[in-house]
């Protein structure tokens, strides 16, 4: 696969906004050719589209072209359908007449072994010396439907509902339950593509060509992979600056686990926790299903952004408010007490038997007075309390006696919720298709987007909650970016043990305990002496790593003795291993006071190097309680990990202990990190267990750290 840049990309217009066609290898046995040509002819197209067959004068019920150089025109898209091994020739024909897109629908390149790869190769070669803008191979094509041109080889449902979310997809099987569901939810789409091999263009390509594409608003990803995460990285802040929100359904979220130096941290790291660690800072909002992929996706392109996570909620259903305020707490959002002036106004409309709060039943007497949820939408959406509200409210799945009634009742539901100060959503009670009835009732009265059932509606919210938080704090950081300074450290390789890893660590800014080597009893007492009772006393040897395991961390030394004895028996216990390099640390001992934390960053095979920050010491691998933050972080984002552990109350001040200053603490993450990030390629991994996090400082007690090969 080639990897452009934003100096040497493609331009894709000639690809995906072509004004003529040709399909090459067109027959009639084939539905992949009669699926395509009927797309096209079935679409707003108003190019010219060809079909070639050399051996056919008619198919498809159209006249045919014996050859790509037979045609009356250069093409700007050639859609190849012919045979494996004539797939390269074919592009070749075509670039030679002038075409510089093509679509291959052809398998049998990467995806069945070597040979395969061997021709894939070959068509990725010809491609980069050509210029050529190529999707494929093994891919089903695309759906431009803002520009209604489809080429595009599976079957596709009319009329399609154009919309403005473009989907990006890394499964052809896939993409037709994608549009189909998106159908059923009277979501309309911009643009559609399964992206096959992605031998030569890339998702990341696509998703550029969305960013620019003043038709699409959102977009919605389906990965396996992410092959360029550096791109990707780029082209998704590229796409939060400008307000387009990413939804991705990635799959794979097996624990296959980051291959790390050190054991601690490795044990927090994960193949899938680093990818949602990375999506949530890129402000791409992940999803673990194709229905929240797209009910997600059509909130996003309905509502935009959200202005905090206060809701208001009105629903004609007691049951309703209970599940909805059951999912709003799983998801972080808070329903506030309405103000007493909200109170007041909504006595005056919900009946007697009603109660006025937030969720807001106001029973099913809307039976009897239809105007009864929107007048108390009004009022509670002027609460100064809430940033938005929600209705609970269905479609009709079928037409009743009173039609002109429903269409004049839904459209001033709809007048009202746009005349709102405040954004207003609709949201049905359980995931079901909307009807052709529904969907002529919403085009009649302007009625807006209905998310699809409570669940995956309020959980839709979430993320949009999140999205809108990061896109406000990326443009408001922009302007603020300074890029950070490399760290140069020369000759540095293996494993520096704690002594020479703390020194490195505190010579950069670091808070850590002081310490002192010792290669004799004598000069650990005088180590000892210097900084008073009680001390610590710590095994030092060549690649010598966790130090717990052979009894080399000896506590609590009240005296010169203790001190003698706990040297003596490190150096005898690490001889007997078969130590070099040895010696051990003293260090003072500080107070039980304090939570031990441990923060360590490792290379991601994907993402590079990624910061782990959670409860240590001992509890490291039992608890398993770590936030991941892939690097380059701020102390904002530490300091949200820092909050987010279950271990977090511990730090707030538990049973009588002192709080910790968290604004300390997640400065102090914040260099380490830092430190991290400017040695670059250099780092392989860096561990501090513990960090002892306490109401008087927080300071490194031990670190690691393993340099790249």
């Amino acid at each position: 696969m080639t990897t452009t840049t934003s100096d040497q990309r493609t331009d894709l217009r000639p690809l995906f906004e072509p004004q003529s066609i040709a399909l090459i290898g067109a027959t009639d046995k084939s539905m992949w050719s009669l699926n395509t040509f009927l797309n096209i002819q079935g679409s707003d197209f108003t190019g010219r589209t060809y079909l070639v067959n050399p051996r056919t004068p008619e198919v498809h019920g159209e006249k045919t072209y014996q050859s790509i150089a037979d045609l009356p025109e250069v093409v700007d898209l050639v859609f190849v359908m012919v045979p494996t091994g004539a797939v390269l020739g074919t592009l070749k024909e075509a670039v030679a007449a002038g075409t510089r897109a093509a679509v291959v629908l052809t398998s049998g390149f990467g995806e069945v072994g070597e040979e395969g790869k061997r021709l894939e190769q070959e068509i990725v070669d010809f491609a980069e010396e050509s210029g050529l803008a190529l999707l494929g191979p093994n891919g089903n094509g695309f759906i431009n439907a803002a520009k209604g041109i489809t080429p595009y080889g599976l079957p596709i449902g009319r009329p399609l509902i154009t919309g403005n979310v473009g989907f990006v997809l890394q499964s052809g099987a896939l993409a037709s339950a994608v549009l189909g569901f998106a159908q059923s939810r009277n979501i309309g789409i911009s643009f559609l593509t399964a992206m096959g091999n992605e031998a030569v263009l890339s998702v990341t390509d696509v998703m550029q060509y969305l960013i620019d594409s003043p038709e699409t608003d959102v977009i919605a990803l389906f990965l396996e992979s992410v092959r360029d995460t550096e791109e990707f990285r780029r082209i998704a802040k590229k796409a939060l600056l400008a307000g387009k929100p990413i939804v991705a359904l990635k799959v794979g979220r097996s624990e296959l686990g980051a291959q790390a130096a050190l054991a601690h941290t490795g044990a927090l790291v994960g193949d899938n926790a680093v990818n949602s660690a990375a999506f949530d800072q890129m402000g791409v909002a992940r999803v673990t299903s194709v229905e929240d992929l797209i009910v997600t996706a059509g909130l996003f392109a309905s509502v935009g952004s959200l202005p905090g996570n206060r809701m208001g909620v009105v629903t004609p259903s007691g049951g309703a408010s209970e599940v909805i305020a059951d999912r709003s707490q799983d998801e972080g959002i808070e329903l506030p007490p309405f103000g007493p002036e909200t109170i007041e106004a909504l006595s005056e409309i919900v009946p007697s038997f009603g109660t006025p709060q937030n969720p807001l039943d106001v029973t099913g007497y809307v039976v009897i007075d239809r105007t009864l949820t929107r007048r108390a939408l009004e009022v509670v959406a002027k609460d100064p309390g809430i940033d938005f509200a929600i209705l609970n409210m269905e479609l009709p799945k079928v037409e009743g006696p009173d039609h002109a009634g429903t269409v004049e009742n839904f459209k001033a539901s709809a007048d009202a919720i746009k005349a709102l100060s405040k954004p207003a959503m609709v949201i049905g009670t359980a995931l079901t298709d909307i009807t052709e009835y529904g969907r002529r009732l919403q085009a009649e009265s302007g009625y807006p987007y209905v998310l699809g059932g409570i669940d995956r509606g309020i959980h839709a919210i979430g993320r949009v909650i999140a999205w809108s938080e990061r896109h406000r704090a990326a443009l408001a950081a922009e302007a603020d970016a300074v890029e950070a300074a490399p760290i140069e450290v020369e000759g540095a390789t293996g494993m520096w043990t704690e002594h020479q890893a703390a020194q490195f660590l505190a010579d950069n800014g670091v808070a850590v305990v002081p310490s002192r080597l010792a290669k004799t009893a004598e000069e650990a007492i005088a180590a000892a002496e210097e900084y008073g009772y009680p001390v610590v006393v710590k095994a030092v040897a060549d690649g010598l790593g966790h130090k717990s395991d052979i009894g080399g961390v000896r506590l609590n030394l009240m005296d010169a003795d203790d001190v003698r004895n706990a040297h003596d028996q490190i150096v005898e216990a690490l001889e007997g291993l078969g130590s070099t390099g040895i010696q051990t640390i003293v260090q003072p001992q500080r107070s039980a006071d304090g939570v031990e934390l441990i923060v360590g960053v490792v290379r991601d095979p994907a993402w590079g190097l990624t910061l782990a920050v959670g409860l240590g010491g001992i509890w490291v691998e039992i608890m398993k309680d770590a936030a991941l933050r892939v690097l380059p972080t701020t102390q904002d984002e530490i300091k949200k990990a820092i909050t987010s552990l279950r271990a977090y109350p511990l730090l707030q001040g538990a049973r009588g202990t002192k709080p910790v200053d968290i604004d300390a603490l997640a400065s102090e993450v914040a260099k380490i990190a830092d430190v991290a990030y400017r040695l670059g390629d250099r780092l392989e991994a860096l561990e501090i267990n513990p960090l002892r996090a306490a109401a008087d400082g927080n300071e490194a007690l031990d670190a690691l750290i393993t340099w790249a090969e």
